[in-house]
């Protein structure tokens, strides 16, 4: 039986490695290799991947720097404040011999504009001082030990830095979501709906998965 390009992206997404040491206080869940094949395979059906340049924002382990690359996007950068996410990232690009992909360790909310940190890694010369597109999986918000109003300082930073996003978020705030990005300037094109598994991942954890529906929004700058 022939397997689809789209499930050949599924497996590649496979072999990237997930986050060994995930840490509560940032929600780190690894996104299954199901969705983020279908969500990176939709983004560029619609023009959004092949030739493009993207930025995975709150990146952990790079699954969607590397997803896009592997499918013809030109260049592609991931922002985390996990040092060992970073670092695992790092080292999957060199083990996997994945170009053109890029890496820095900051707390998003110590970023007043990706420009900045553009040009402080001297990357300024691989990468035009505005993406094409943007994945943002911030927070979700589902454990009372998560920073609260941390999705807010991921969306403000994507809609200013990148002509579409792609933002994940709980699909009981839809209605919030939308309302926020239009108020800064966006407009909601697509939506995409998923059952997304939160794996046993930490102590307190008394299930082996729960599933959590979960949106994903494509947005555009209305100007």
């Amino acid at each position: 039986m022939k397997i689809s390009k789209k499930r050949h992206l599924e497996i590649a997404i496979e072999s990237i490695p997930k986050n060994l040491n995930p840490k509560v206080k940032w929600e780190q869940y690894s996104t299954p290799a199901k969705i983020a094949a279908d969500l990176v395979w939709n983004a560029n059906s619609l023009g959004d991947i092949f030739n493009k340049s993207v930025l995975d924002l709150g990146c952990g382990t790079g699954v969607f720097t590397f997803s896009p690359l592997m499918i013809g996007a030109k260049i592609a950068m991931g922002i985390d404040i996990d040092k060992d996410s970073i670092a695992t990232a790092q080292n999957t690009a060199k083990n996997l011999k994945i170009a053109n992909s890029h890496f820095i360790t900051k707390d998003i909310h110590n970023i007043k504009n990706i420009k900045e940190d553009l040009l402080i890694n001297n990357l300024t010369n691989k990468i035009d001082l505005k993406f094409d597109t943007i994945f943002t999986n911030p927070p979700f918000g589902s454990q009372s030990r998560s920073k609260k109003g941390a999705d807010r300082i991921f969306m403000e930073l994507a809609i200013a830095s990148a002509n579409v996003c792609y933002s994940f978020h709980m699909a009981e705030t839809k209605d919030f979501v939308i309302d926020f990005y239009e108020k800064y300037g966006g407009k909601i094109t697509h939506e995409f709906f998923y059952n997304f598994p939160l794996k046993h991942s930490y102590d307190f954890h008394r299930k082996e998965s729960k599933d959590i529906e979960v949106i994903v929004l494509r947005v555009v700058q209305k100007n």
